[in-house]
């Protein structure tokens, strides 16, 4: 089946996507009878399970505990971008694309924005165990908002002119690399018994880099509209 215009108007530029291995995987999910619609909905529960295991990490104690709760939310988030990129490349590449593969495409990654992202913010240590900016911002939920947001504003760009705006510096590769960055360094942190500051710096860097995503987005798309 061929892929709308408009879904292929929307597909982000991905170096990951002209790999030899992205290929080949990818063939063998569409030889596999799995359908984009599918894989684009297993991304969501990867993302539920990057949630789960952020709710545990803050308070585990054992070496293997910690490891097993920061690494498995750190898998799940890889787990996740690895289905956006292979729904979109079965769709297309592989010709299993669908008339509603767009709302696929799209509607489920904010979901997982929200469920990986508020999880980070509850993976902190103690009651209530919310990462918080100054004690007052509660991190992951005004991340999770922007990234919304961002969302947001690309879509409406595109729905005005055409064109669709994945530009940074937050944009969802960039969250998601700045965040596992950061559960590497609060892994370490907690494995140490040091003060654990990896998520705090992350998600503080999603928060005013998405802002200023926002801003830059929508700066660009009032141009694009004077000028029309």
């Amino acid at each position: 089946m061929s892929v709308p215009e408009e879904h292929l108007a929307s597909r982000r530029v991905l170096k990951s996507r002209d790999t030899r291995w992205a290929h080949a995987l990818a063939g063998l999910l569409a030889r596999s009878g799995v359908t984009p619609n599918v894989i684009s909905i297993f991304s969501v529960a990867f993302a539920g399970g990057a949630m789960a295991c952020f709710f545990r990490a803050g308070d585990q104690t054992g070496t293997a505990c910690i490891i097993a709760a920061w690494g498995g939310a750190l898998a799940c988030i890889q787990l996740r971008l690895l289905c956006n990129l292979m729904d979109g490349m079965v769709a297309v590449e592989g010709g299993k694309g669908s008339p509603v593969g767009a709302i696929y495409n799209d509607a489920p990654d904010r979901v997982a924005d929200v469920l990986i992202l508020v999880g980070a913010g509850y993976s902190g240590a103690g009651e209530p165990g919310v990462v918080k900016l100054f004690e007052v911002v509660p991190l992951g939920w005004c991340c999770a908002v922007v990234a919304v947001w961002t969302a947001y504003i690309r879509v409406l760009g595109a729905s005005l002119t055409g064109q669709h705006d994945f530009r940074g510096p937050m944009a969802k590769q960039h969250r998601m690399a700045v965040l596992c960055g950061g559960i590497l360094i609060e892994m370490i942190q907690h494995l140490a018994g040091r003060g654990r500051l990896g998520i705090l710096i992350a998600l503080s860097m999603i928060l005013f880099g998405g802002l200023w995503t926002c801003w830059r987005r929508l700066a660009a798309l009032a141009g694009a509209l004077r000028a029309k």
